[in-house]
Protein backbone atom coordinates (compact mmCIF):
# COMPACT_ATOMS: atom_id res chain seq x y z
CA UNK A 1 0.00 0.00 0.00
CA UNK A 2 1.78 3.19 -1.17
CA UNK A 3 -0.10 5.04 1.49
CA UNK A 4 2.29 3.13 4.29
CA UNK A 5 5.62 4.85 2.56
CA UNK A 6 4.02 8.19 2.64
CA UNK A 7 6.19 10.84 3.68
CA UNK A 8 4.70 14.07 5.37
CA UNK A 9 7.55 16.22 3.36
CA UNK A 10 9.68 14.53 0.79
CA UNK A 11 6.88 13.18 -0.69
CA UNK A 12 8.41 12.88 -4.21
CA UNK A 13 11.27 11.35 -2.49
CA UNK A 14 13.55 13.59 -4.33
CA UNK A 15 15.85 13.79 -1.37
CA UNK A 16 16.11 9.87 -0.91
CA UNK A 17 16.10 8.26 -3.84
CA UNK A 18 18.31 4.99 -4.43
CA UNK A 19 17.76 1.81 -4.41
CA UNK A 20 16.85 0.89 -0.73
CA UNK A 21 13.33 0.75 0.43
CA UNK A 22 11.54 2.99 1.99
CA UNK A 23 11.95 1.30 5.64
CA UNK A 24 15.57 0.80 5.17
CA UNK A 25 16.12 4.45 4.93
CA UNK A 26 13.82 4.84 8.12
CA UNK A 27 16.17 2.81 10.06
CA UNK A 28 19.23 4.82 8.56
CA UNK A 29 17.90 8.24 9.48
CA UNK A 30 17.15 7.15 12.81
CA UNK A 31 20.18 5.36 13.98
CA UNK A 32 22.48 7.51 12.46
CA UNK A 33 20.60 10.39 14.19
CA UNK A 34 22.15 12.47 17.19
CA UNK A 35 18.95 11.43 19.33
CA UNK A 36 19.89 7.69 18.77
CA UNK A 37 22.97 8.29 19.98
CA UNK A 38 22.23 9.98 22.93
CA UNK A 39 20.05 7.62 24.48
CA UNK A 40 23.26 5.47 25.62
CA UNK A 41 23.59 8.46 28.20
CA UNK A 42 20.08 8.67 29.62
CA UNK A 43 19.27 6.54 32.50
CA UNK A 44 16.26 4.02 32.44
CA UNK A 45 16.48 3.20 35.86
CA UNK A 46 20.13 3.61 37.33
CA UNK A 47 21.64 6.06 36.28
CA UNK A 48 23.74 6.02 32.80
CA UNK A 49 26.89 5.93 34.18
CA UNK A 50 26.47 3.73 37.32
CA UNK A 51 28.01 0.75 35.75
CA UNK A 52 29.05 -1.32 32.79
CA UNK A 53 26.06 -3.49 33.64
CA UNK A 54 22.97 -1.77 33.87
CA UNK A 55 20.78 -0.70 31.15
CA UNK A 56 20.62 2.28 29.76
CA UNK A 57 17.78 3.77 27.33
CA UNK A 58 19.85 3.03 24.61
CA UNK A 59 19.99 -0.78 25.73
CA UNK A 60 16.55 -0.86 26.65
CA UNK A 61 15.25 0.20 22.89
CA UNK A 62 17.30 -2.24 21.78
CA UNK A 63 15.77 -5.15 23.67
CA UNK A 64 12.16 -3.84 23.18
CA UNK A 65 13.26 -3.88 19.11
CA UNK A 66 14.37 -7.56 19.43
CA UNK A 67 10.88 -8.92 20.77
CA UNK A 68 8.98 -6.95 18.68
CA UNK A 69 10.39 -7.83 15.87
CA UNK A 70 10.49 -11.83 16.73
CA UNK A 71 6.22 -11.24 17.83
CA UNK A 72 5.98 -9.43 14.42
CA UNK A 73 7.39 -12.04 12.44
CA UNK A 74 5.11 -14.74 14.54
CA UNK A 75 1.71 -12.78 14.44
CA UNK A 76 2.39 -12.67 10.55
CA UNK A 77 2.53 -16.45 10.58
CA UNK A 78 -0.37 -17.25 12.94
CA UNK A 79 -2.80 -14.58 11.53
CA UNK A 80 -3.71 -14.79 7.94
CA UNK A 81 -6.01 -11.78 7.70
CA UNK A 82 -2.57 -9.80 7.84
CA UNK A 83 -1.48 -10.91 4.71
CA UNK A 84 -4.62 -9.65 3.13
CA UNK A 85 -3.65 -6.06 3.87
CA UNK A 86 -7.34 -5.13 4.01
CA UNK A 87 -6.40 -1.70 6.07
CA UNK A 88 -2.88 0.13 6.63
CA UNK A 89 -2.98 0.36 10.46
CA UNK A 90 -3.99 -3.69 10.66
CA UNK A 91 -0.66 -4.62 9.09
CA UNK A 92 2.58 -5.88 10.87
CA UNK A 93 5.64 -5.21 9.34
CA UNK A 94 8.48 -6.24 11.58
CA UNK A 95 11.00 -3.79 10.05
CA UNK A 96 8.53 -0.88 10.87
CA UNK A 97 8.07 -2.58 14.61
CA UNK A 98 11.78 -2.66 14.86
CA UNK A 99 12.65 1.22 13.70
CA UNK A 100 9.50 2.17 16.00
CA UNK A 101 10.75 0.12 18.57
CA UNK A 102 14.05 1.80 18.34
CA UNK A 103 12.42 5.38 18.15
CA UNK A 104 9.91 4.94 21.57
CA UNK A 105 12.19 6.43 23.99
CA UNK A 106 14.03 9.89 22.30
CA UNK A 107 11.55 11.84 23.87
CA UNK A 108 12.95 11.22 27.80
CA UNK A 109 14.71 13.72 29.49
CA UNK A 110 18.00 13.02 31.00
CA UNK A 111 17.49 11.32 34.58
CA UNK A 112 14.85 8.79 33.83
CA UNK A 113 10.95 10.07 34.65
CA UNK A 114 11.90 11.82 37.56
CA UNK A 115 13.61 14.41 34.92
CA UNK A 116 10.23 13.95 32.36
CA UNK A 117 8.16 14.83 35.48
CA UNK A 118 10.08 17.77 36.79
CA UNK A 119 9.85 19.26 33.19
CA UNK A 120 6.26 18.97 33.17
CA UNK A 121 5.75 20.45 36.48
CA UNK A 122 8.18 23.27 35.61
CA UNK A 123 6.05 24.34 32.62
CA UNK A 124 3.01 23.73 33.70
CA UNK A 125 3.79 26.19 36.82
CA UNK A 126 5.62 29.21 34.69
CA UNK A 127 3.89 28.81 30.92
CA UNK A 128 0.69 26.40 31.25
CA UNK A 129 2.82 24.29 29.05
CA UNK A 130 2.96 20.40 28.85
CA UNK A 131 6.16 18.12 28.45
CA UNK A 132 5.42 14.27 28.22
CA UNK A 133 8.37 12.32 26.94
CA UNK A 134 5.94 10.48 23.85
CA UNK A 135 5.08 13.95 23.05
CA UNK A 136 8.51 14.84 22.42
CA UNK A 137 9.11 11.88 20.44
CA UNK A 138 7.55 13.38 17.74
CA UNK A 139 9.26 17.30 18.19
CA UNK A 140 12.44 15.55 17.91
CA UNK A 141 11.48 12.89 14.53
CA UNK A 142 9.30 15.62 13.04
CA UNK A 143 10.76 18.63 13.84
CA UNK A 144 14.33 19.17 15.96
CA UNK A 145 16.60 16.16 14.61
CA UNK A 146 18.03 17.19 10.69
CA UNK A 147 19.07 15.06 7.76
CA UNK A 148 20.62 16.48 4.50
CA UNK A 149 18.20 18.10 2.06
CA UNK A 150 15.48 18.20 4.54
CA UNK A 151 14.33 21.07 7.34
CA UNK A 152 12.09 18.48 8.47
CA UNK A 153 12.95 16.36 11.01
CA UNK A 154 13.86 12.83 9.84
CA UNK A 155 10.77 12.76 7.62
CA UNK A 156 9.79 9.44 8.32
CA UNK A 157 7.38 7.45 6.07
CA UNK A 158 3.46 7.23 7.94
CA UNK A 159 4.21 3.72 8.83
CA UNK A 160 6.76 4.01 11.45
CA UNK A 161 5.37 7.84 12.81
CA UNK A 162 1.69 5.51 13.04
CA UNK A 163 3.75 2.71 14.77
CA UNK A 164 5.56 4.94 16.97
CA UNK A 165 2.36 6.73 18.33
CA UNK A 166 0.77 4.71 20.49
CA UNK A 167 -1.38 7.27 22.09
CA UNK A 168 -2.86 8.72 19.08
CA UNK A 169 -4.37 12.37 20.42
CA UNK A 170 -3.13 15.89 21.39
CA UNK A 171 -1.64 15.85 24.76
CA UNK A 172 -2.86 19.41 24.83
CA UNK A 173 -6.37 19.09 24.54
CA UNK A 174 -7.90 19.53 28.27
CA UNK A 175 -7.41 16.30 30.48
CA UNK A 176 -5.20 14.51 28.43
CA UNK A 177 -1.98 13.30 29.76
CA UNK A 178 -0.55 11.69 26.89
CA UNK A 179 -0.33 12.23 22.86
CA UNK A 180 1.07 14.56 20.89
CA UNK A 181 2.25 18.18 20.98
CA UNK A 182 -0.86 20.03 18.83
CA UNK A 183 2.21 21.63 16.28
CA UNK A 184 3.01 17.70 15.01
CA UNK A 185 -0.64 16.41 16.14
CA UNK A 186 -1.40 18.37 12.61
CA UNK A 187 0.62 15.97 10.46
CA UNK A 188 0.31 13.17 12.49
CA UNK A 189 -3.80 13.37 12.67
CA UNK A 190 -3.39 14.15 8.27
CA UNK A 191 -1.58 10.66 8.19
CA UNK A 192 -4.32 8.86 10.73
CA UNK A 193 -7.10 11.00 8.06
CA UNK A 194 -5.41 9.51 4.95
CA UNK A 195 -5.49 6.06 6.40
CA UNK A 196 -8.98 6.03 8.25
CA UNK A 197 -7.98 5.50 10.81
CA UNK A 198 -10.65 4.91 13.68
CA UNK A 199 -10.61 7.86 16.50
CA UNK A 200 -8.65 7.18 19.32
CA UNK A 201 -7.37 3.89 17.70
CA UNK A 202 -3.33 3.01 17.29
CA UNK A 203 -2.56 0.95 14.67
CA UNK A 204 -1.36 -2.70 15.33
CA UNK A 205 2.35 -2.37 14.74
CA UNK A 206 1.78 0.88 17.39
CA UNK A 207 -0.06 -1.60 19.54
CA UNK A 208 2.73 -4.49 19.54
CA UNK A 209 5.62 -2.29 19.90
CA UNK A 210 3.81 -0.99 23.24
CA UNK A 211 3.13 -4.10 24.31
CA UNK A 212 6.54 -4.91 23.83
CA UNK A 213 7.81 -2.37 25.81
CA UNK A 214 5.79 -3.64 28.63
CA UNK A 215 7.51 -7.22 28.60
CA UNK A 216 11.05 -5.60 28.43
CA UNK A 217 10.28 -3.19 31.34
CA UNK A 218 8.41 -5.87 33.49
CA UNK A 219 11.37 -8.61 32.82
CA UNK A 220 14.25 -6.60 32.51
CA UNK A 221 14.44 -4.02 35.11
CA UNK A 222 13.69 -6.76 37.19
CA UNK A 223 16.99 -8.19 36.31
CA UNK A 224 18.86 -5.52 36.63
CA UNK A 225 17.00 -4.46 40.34
CA UNK A 226 18.53 -8.45 41.28
CA UNK A 227 21.97 -7.65 40.24
CA UNK A 228 22.35 -4.33 41.84
CA UNK A 229 20.84 -5.69 45.26
CA UNK A 230 18.26 -3.59 45.26
CA UNK A 231 15.40 -6.92 45.06
CA UNK A 232 16.39 -9.29 47.58
CA UNK A 233 15.34 -12.50 46.61
CA UNK A 234 14.15 -14.04 49.90
CA UNK A 235 10.72 -14.32 51.76
CA UNK A 236 11.38 -11.48 53.92
CA UNK A 237 10.67 -8.91 51.22
CA UNK A 238 8.60 -11.36 48.90
CA UNK A 239 6.25 -11.42 51.96
CA UNK A 240 6.66 -8.00 53.19
CA UNK A 241 2.85 -6.62 53.89
CA UNK A 242 4.12 -2.80 53.22
CA UNK A 243 5.60 -3.98 49.72
CA UNK A 244 2.37 -5.51 48.84
CA UNK A 245 0.27 -2.68 50.31
CA UNK A 246 2.40 0.00 47.95
CA UNK A 247 2.64 -2.27 45.27
CA UNK A 248 -1.30 -2.28 45.08
CA UNK A 249 -1.35 1.63 45.33
CA UNK A 250 1.14 1.94 42.80
CA UNK A 251 -1.36 -0.39 40.32
CA UNK A 252 -4.33 1.84 41.06
CA UNK A 253 -2.46 5.11 40.93
CA UNK A 254 -1.12 4.11 37.19
CA UNK A 255 -2.96 6.97 34.93
CA UNK A 256 -3.18 3.96 32.42
CA UNK A 257 -5.23 1.65 35.31
CA UNK A 258 -8.17 0.24 34.24
CA UNK A 259 -11.15 -0.74 36.85
CA UNK A 260 -12.60 -3.13 34.44
CA UNK A 261 -9.28 -5.21 34.10
CA UNK A 262 -9.75 -5.69 38.18
CA UNK A 263 -13.22 -6.38 38.83
CA UNK A 264 -14.41 -8.99 41.27
CA UNK A 265 -10.59 -9.51 41.88
CA UNK A 266 -8.92 -9.81 45.17
CA UNK A 267 -5.89 -7.46 44.37
CA UNK A 268 -3.60 -8.49 47.46
CA UNK A 269 -4.49 -11.84 46.93
CA UNK A 270 -3.39 -12.06 43.90
CA UNK A 271 -0.44 -9.83 44.40
CA UNK A 272 0.87 -12.21 47.18
CA UNK A 273 0.42 -15.14 44.87
CA UNK A 274 2.33 -13.52 41.88
CA UNK A 275 4.97 -12.59 44.42
CA UNK A 276 5.32 -16.10 45.95
CA UNK A 277 5.94 -18.31 42.87
CA UNK A 278 8.33 -15.34 41.48
CA UNK A 279 10.59 -15.70 44.49
CA UNK A 280 10.02 -20.10 43.70
CA UNK A 281 10.88 -19.61 40.42
CA UNK A 282 13.52 -18.19 41.13
CA UNK A 283 14.58 -20.79 43.75
CA UNK A 284 14.03 -23.63 41.55
CA UNK A 285 16.24 -21.73 39.02
CA UNK A 286 18.99 -21.26 41.30
CA UNK A 287 19.14 -24.66 42.14
CA UNK A 288 19.16 -25.72 38.27
CA UNK A 289 22.00 -23.30 38.12
CA UNK A 290 24.19 -24.39 40.44
CA UNK A 291 23.37 -22.29 43.21
CA UNK A 292 25.26 -19.16 40.52
CA UNK A 293 23.11 -15.75 40.61
CA UNK A 294 24.47 -14.59 37.28
CA UNK A 295 22.86 -17.49 35.14
CA UNK A 296 19.75 -17.21 37.52
CA UNK A 297 18.94 -13.86 36.74
CA UNK A 298 20.02 -14.51 33.02
CA UNK A 299 17.31 -17.28 32.38
CA UNK A 300 14.28 -16.21 34.79
CA UNK A 301 14.70 -12.73 32.03
CA UNK A 302 14.69 -15.52 29.72
CA UNK A 303 11.80 -17.46 30.53
CA UNK A 304 9.70 -14.35 31.94
CA UNK A 305 9.90 -12.89 28.33
CA UNK A 306 8.91 -15.93 26.32
CA UNK A 307 5.97 -16.43 28.70
CA UNK A 308 4.98 -13.14 27.85
CA UNK A 309 5.36 -13.08 24.11
CA UNK A 310 4.10 -16.65 23.05
CA UNK A 311 0.82 -15.33 24.56
CA UNK A 312 0.59 -12.28 22.62
CA UNK A 313 -2.18 -12.37 19.83
CA UNK A 314 -4.55 -10.45 18.00
CA UNK A 315 -8.50 -10.20 18.71
CA UNK A 316 -11.30 -8.12 17.82
CA UNK A 317 -11.63 -5.33 20.33
CA UNK A 318 -15.50 -5.02 21.22
CA UNK A 319 -15.24 -1.69 22.87
CA UNK A 320 -13.75 0.05 19.62
CA UNK A 321 -14.37 -2.41 16.97
CA UNK A 322 -10.78 -2.36 16.11
CA UNK A 323 -8.43 -4.95 16.46
CA UNK A 324 -6.19 -5.56 19.58
CA UNK A 325 -3.13 -6.74 20.21
CA UNK A 326 -2.67 -8.73 23.46
CA UNK A 327 -2.15 -11.40 25.91
CA UNK A 328 -4.40 -14.01 24.32
CA UNK A 329 -5.47 -17.91 25.70
CA UNK A 330 -7.94 -19.76 23.93
CA UNK A 331 -9.03 -16.56 21.74
CA UNK A 332 -9.97 -14.59 24.20
CA UNK A 333 -7.98 -11.88 26.00
CA UNK A 334 -5.64 -12.82 28.81
CA UNK A 335 -6.45 -10.71 31.63
CA UNK A 336 -4.79 -12.64 34.44
CA UNK A 337 -1.70 -12.44 32.50
CA UNK A 338 -1.90 -9.07 31.68
CA UNK A 339 -2.82 -8.48 35.64
CA UNK A 340 0.60 -10.17 36.48
CA UNK A 341 2.51 -8.19 34.07
CA UNK A 342 1.32 -5.38 35.77
CA UNK A 343 1.95 -6.65 39.36
CA UNK A 344 5.73 -7.11 38.40
CA UNK A 345 5.92 -4.13 36.78
CA UNK A 346 4.90 -1.91 39.86
CA UNK A 347 7.41 -4.73 42.16
CA UNK A 348 10.60 -3.14 39.61
CA UNK A 349 9.24 0.34 40.57
CA UNK A 350 8.32 0.00 44.39
CA UNK A 351 11.49 -1.71 44.92
CA UNK A 352 13.79 0.57 42.68
CA UNK A 353 12.45 3.99 41.98
CA UNK A 354 11.60 4.30 45.45
CA UNK A 355 14.37 2.90 46.91
CA UNK A 356 15.37 6.18 49.46
CA UNK A 357 18.99 5.68 47.44
CA UNK A 358 17.71 6.28 44.14
CA UNK A 359 14.89 9.24 45.61
CA UNK A 360 18.13 10.77 46.35
CA UNK A 361 19.27 10.70 43.13
CA UNK A 362 16.15 11.89 41.67
CA UNK A 363 15.99 15.08 44.40
CA UNK A 364 19.48 15.61 42.72
CA UNK A 365 18.63 15.84 39.60
CA UNK A 366 15.33 17.95 40.51
CA UNK A 367 17.22 20.64 41.63
CA UNK A 368 19.68 20.14 38.52
CA UNK A 369 16.79 20.53 36.32
CA UNK A 370 15.37 23.36 38.01
CA UNK A 371 18.39 25.29 38.47
CA UNK A 372 18.92 25.09 34.51
CA UNK A 373 15.17 25.98 33.60
CA UNK A 374 15.56 29.12 35.69
CA UNK A 375 18.68 29.69 33.95
CA UNK A 376 17.72 28.86 30.18
CA UNK A 377 13.81 30.11 30.03
CA UNK A 378 13.95 33.82 29.65
CA UNK A 379 14.85 34.48 26.47
CA UNK A 380 17.10 37.79 27.02
CA UNK A 381 19.67 36.03 29.41
CA UNK A 382 18.85 32.30 27.79
CA UNK A 383 19.86 33.44 24.22
CA UNK A 384 23.36 34.69 25.92
CA UNK A 385 24.32 31.06 27.00
CA UNK A 386 22.33 28.62 24.11
CA UNK A 387 24.27 27.03 21.54
CA UNK A 388 24.14 29.41 18.28
CA UNK A 389 22.88 26.69 15.96
CA UNK A 390 19.65 26.45 18.52
CA UNK A 391 19.38 30.94 18.26
CA UNK A 392 19.29 30.42 14.82
CA UNK A 393 16.77 27.45 14.87
CA UNK A 394 14.63 29.47 17.16
CA UNK A 395 14.73 33.04 14.83
CA UNK A 396 13.71 30.89 12.21
CA UNK A 397 10.36 29.32 13.76
CA UNK A 398 9.73 31.85 16.60
CA UNK A 399 6.33 32.07 15.37
CA UNK A 400 5.34 28.50 15.42
CA UNK A 401 6.54 28.12 18.73
CA UNK A 402 7.81 29.51 21.85
CA UNK A 403 11.29 30.07 23.73
CA UNK A 404 9.64 28.57 26.80
CA UNK A 405 9.20 25.40 24.48
CA UNK A 406 12.87 25.46 22.66
CA UNK A 407 14.40 25.94 26.19
CA UNK A 408 12.87 22.90 27.46
CA UNK A 409 13.56 20.78 23.99
CA UNK A 410 17.31 21.56 24.53
CA UNK A 411 17.10 20.87 28.60
CA UNK A 412 15.29 17.68 27.90
CA UNK A 413 17.91 16.42 24.77
CA UNK A 414 21.05 16.33 27.11
CA UNK A 415 22.13 13.24 28.33
CA UNK A 416 22.46 12.84 32.30
CA UNK A 417 26.28 13.40 31.91
CA UNK A 418 25.99 16.98 29.31
CA UNK A 419 23.06 17.70 31.86
CA UNK A 420 25.29 17.65 35.02
CA UNK A 421 28.48 19.34 33.24
CA UNK A 422 26.30 22.48 32.37
CA UNK A 423 25.17 22.79 35.61
CA UNK A 424 28.86 22.80 36.84
CA UNK A 425 29.86 24.64 34.79
CA UNK A 426 26.94 27.25 35.62
CA UNK A 427 27.20 26.81 39.32
CA UNK A 428 30.04 24.71 40.57
CA UNK A 429 33.06 26.79 41.50
CA UNK A 430 35.41 25.39 38.34
CA UNK A 431 34.90 23.21 35.52
CA UNK A 432 37.69 22.85 33.10
CA UNK A 433 38.23 24.91 29.76
CA UNK A 434 35.92 27.27 28.11
CA UNK A 435 37.76 25.86 24.76
CA UNK A 436 36.20 22.50 25.36
CA UNK A 437 33.86 21.31 22.66
CA UNK A 438 30.12 20.79 23.60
Amino acid sequence: MKVRNLRLYDTANIHSGDDRDEFEKDYARLIQSPAFRRLQGKSQVFGAGSGDYYRTRLTHSLEVSQIAREMARRLNKNYPFLAMKEHPGLMIDPEVVEIASLAHDLGHPPFGHKGEEVLNALLTRDHQLKYEGNAQNFRILMFLEKRAGSDSGLDLTASVLLAINKYPYCVDEPGRQKGVYQMEWDGIDFLRQTWNMPDNCATLEAQLMDLSDDIAYSTHDLEDGIRAGKIHMNASLFEDDRVVAHLIQEIVDDPSYSERNWEQVDKTAMVKQVLKQYLEQWEQIYAECDREPSRTRREMKARWVSKFANQVGIIDDPLTGWKKVTFVREGEQDIELLRTMEILKKLAWVTLIKDFRVQRLHKRSEVMLTRLWDSFKNYDSGKLIIPPDWLTSYEQHKGSWTWERLAADYISGMTDAYAEKVYAEFFASRSGSIYERD
